[in-house]
């Protein structure tokens, strides 16, 4: 089956370069018909898995084909399959940046995300970067959902990569976008993970600041949001450990993204020798007896040197 994949394969690549050839009575190539029969050759060392082979056919589509930039993107995949990723993404991005020559933004907002998910697994730099970068461009065109959401991913990657000054920047930019699409109950939780990464940066001003600037967002004054912040920035400016472990191990800290809750079950307060208090072992709304996922697989991972 392979074999005769490969055959075909071949026979899709002599068709293309007859139809390079010119002759007395063909004084300009077809590049059209050539792209289409690389494309089909490209297919068919696919699906033999001959990856290095299906890449060069999808890079000669794309040569003679300049309307069809999803080659190169197929091309980036070909190196995925290879757990090639580096050259992977290069490939994706320069696809991306051909979409947006090409006036088709979203595809390549849409390209980026994709690449991004691919990286997370083994450069989590880079797909903070990717994420961004699809996230700016869904800005541009003026959709912020899609544009937060990818925010979002980012942030999150920027807390676990402990970057958590620009972790804080990143939350701003999400709250503010929360707000200019009234979305208002995210902008609360984006309350909540930023007072939690200005904490673990040893910053009380600044998740004080926070705190205050959301007074102004509709029902967030006096919401379960609101209460559980005023409870904990007190505790943590009168070091009072049992405030602090009973707010950070509730359930509407615990159960937040995983990354934000590591923060949360994590939190020290100054002084108080980092140790929990005997008297606070269960949080209050009934979660203590289902530890949360990310106490069980990463208790102290944020614990000495980020507060």
């Amino acid at each position: 089956m392979a074999a005769q994949k490969i055959n075909e394969a071949h026979e899709h690549i002599a068709k293309a370069e007859k139809c390079l050839k010119t002759s007395l009575t063909k004084w300009k190539p077809d590049f059209d018909s050539a792209a289409s029969e690389y494309a089909k050759a490209a297919v068919c060392f696919k699906n033999a898995k001959q990856y290095d082979q299906a890449k060069d056919a999808y890079l000669k589509e794309a040569e003679y084909h300049t309307e069809n930039k999803t080659a190169i993107e197929q091309a980036g995949m070909m190196m995925k399959e290879q757990k090639k990723m580096p050259e992977a993404i290069q490939y994706i991005e320069k696809a991306c940046m051909m979409y947006m020559e090409n006036g088709t933004p979203d595809t390549a907002a849409m390209a980026l995300d994709r690449a991004g998910k691919l990286i997370e697994p083994i450069n989590l730099e880079k797909a903070v970067d990717l994420y961004q970068k699809a996230a700016g461009v869904f800005e541009n065109e003026d959709r912020l959902r899609q544009a937060v959401e990818l925010l979002g991913k980012a942030s999150r990657l920027l807390v676990r990569l402990k970057r958590l000054d620009d972790a804080a920047v990143a939350l701003q930019k999400e709250k503010n976008m929360y707000k200019e699409i009234e979305n208002f109950p995210m902008c609360f939780k984006k309350t909540t993970a930023q007072v939690l990464v200005h904490l673990h940066r040893g910053d009380f001003v600044a998740a004080d600041k926070c705190v205050r600037e959301s007074y102004s967002l509709p029902g967030y004054s006096g919401s379960e949001d609101c209460v559980a912040m005023e409870t904990l920035l007190q505790g943590y400016d009168e070091q009072d450990e049992d405030q602090v472990y009973r707010v950070c191990n509730s359930p509407l800290l615990k159960y937040m993204d995983n990354d934000y809750a590591k923060l949360a079950i994590s939190l020290k307060v100054p002084g108080g020798g980092g140790k929990k208090k005997k008297a606070a072992a269960a949080p209050q709304g009934g979660a203590g007896g289902a530890p949360s996922a990310a106490k069980d697989e990463e208790d102290d991972e944020y614990e000495g040197g980020l507060c």
